[in-house]
Order: C-alpha cells, then sequence, then structure tokens
C-alpha cells in the first residue's frame, strides 16, 4: 500500500526526537502506543539505534505502520503490533519505556484510566511513560489553536477533547505514575514525563 503520510508529524518529529533522548539514553526496549502513521517510529528507531522500538496501532490502521516499517527495514524497528487500550491483553512483552503522541485527546476519557492501567502492566520497575500532544491547564486552553482543535475533536466525536493535566495526573496516580517533568514542545504541545513504582499495585 501506499505509505500515510502526515505533514505535522513530519515537522515535529526532530524536536520530539531530541526531547526523548536524555530519557531513553539507558532503555533497550521501548513500545510506542498508536503510532500514527508510522512516521515518527521511523526517525526515531534510525535516530537512537541502541533500542528496539515497538510500534502499534488499532487494527483498521495497522497497515499504514506496516508500509513505513517495511521499507525501512531498521534491524531494531520490528513489525508493528496490533494494540487496542481497552484490551486487557496488551500481548506484548514488558517495556522499559512506553512512548505515546496525539492519542489522549482522540479517545474517551475511560480509555485514558485504561491506557495509565495497560502502561502500568507493561512497565519495569521504574520505568518511564513518554506523553505527547496538547494539554489544558486549570481547565484553559494554553493558546487558540488549542481552543479550536478541541472545537474540531467535538465535531468528530463527542467524548474527544483536549484532556486538563489536573485529571491527567490524578488518574496517572491511581496506578503509581509521578509526573517528573512537564516539558514544553513546538506548536503549544507537551512532553509528560512519568515515572512509575515498582511497589505500586495495578
Amino acid at each position: 500500500m501506499e505509505k500515510p503520510f502526515a505533514p505535522s508529524a513530519e515537522r515535529n518529529k526532530q524536536a520530539i526526537l531530541e526531547a526523548l533522548r536524555d530519557s531513553l539514553g539507558q532503555v533497550h526496549r521501548v513500545l510506542e502506543i498508536g503510532s500514527g502513521t508510522g512516521q515518527h517510529a521511523v526517525h526515531i528507531a534510525q535516530s537512537l539505534d541502541h533500542l528496539e522500538w515497538q510500534s502499534s496501532e488499532l487494527e483498521e490502521r495497522i497497515e499504514g505502520v506496516r508500509a513505513w516499517t517495511s521499507e525501512a527495514a531498521l534491524a531494531n524497528l520490528p513489525a508493528p503490533i496490533v494494540i487496542d487500550v481497552n484490551s486487557d491483553d496488551w500481548r506484548c512483552p514488558p517495556v522499559q519505556a512506553v512512548f505515546s503522541a496525539n492519542t489522549v485527546h482522540y479517545m474517551p476519557w475511560a480509555s485514558v484510566a485504561f491506557l495509565f492501567r495497560g502502561v502500568a502492566k507493561l512497565l519495569d520497575n521504574d520505568g518511564v511513560f513518554l506523553l505527547y500532544g496538547p494539554f489544558n491547564y486549570d481547565g484553559e486552553y494554553v493558546s487558540d489553536g488549542n481552543r479550536q482543535l478541541d472545537i474540531w475533536l467535538a465535531q468528530q466525536n463527542p467524548e474527544y477533547a483536549i484532556r486538563d493535566i489536573e485529571k491527567i495526573i490524578a488518574v496517572a496516580g491511581e496506578h503509581g505514575f509521578e509526573l517528573r517533568e512537564d516539558c514544553p514542545m513546538p506548536a503549544n504541545n507537551r512532553l509528560l514525563i512519568w515515572r512509575r513504582s515498582g511497589s505500586h499495585k495495578t
């Protein structure tokens, strides 16, 4: 199939890569939740060849990711796997880190909780979860662009929305995650870096 292409992914891939470098320097295996087109997976795997980057997507979108990963033919970029965050079994071996970009505003709130639950089950002790995207602070948009995005999201599905950081922190805490860094990114996005205590039971 023809590879899907997202201009926004092309624009932000280098900024995301640079933001991930420090957190993934000692990591050997990463799961990406919601790989989208697959552009980020290829770019990051090419640049961080010390780690294995496992991409994933929903069943109906995985062929696009497979087109990118197959063409890249990188030793550290295996074929994508199907993951639905609402499932109890992600069928993925434990990893040291999980990355997800632009996903939580495209899912119902219940699925956001399932996302943190699933990541908690996968991560090794002191594992890192890197969550990228737009967020609201104190119930307010950080830009007019984010406000317009939220309007558009509601038109696509009433359950989609830019999430409030305070609510994200609360649901993350229920699964043993502590927010360690909140990094500003281009285009009014953020990279949230979470650590999970191995003593917490999910």
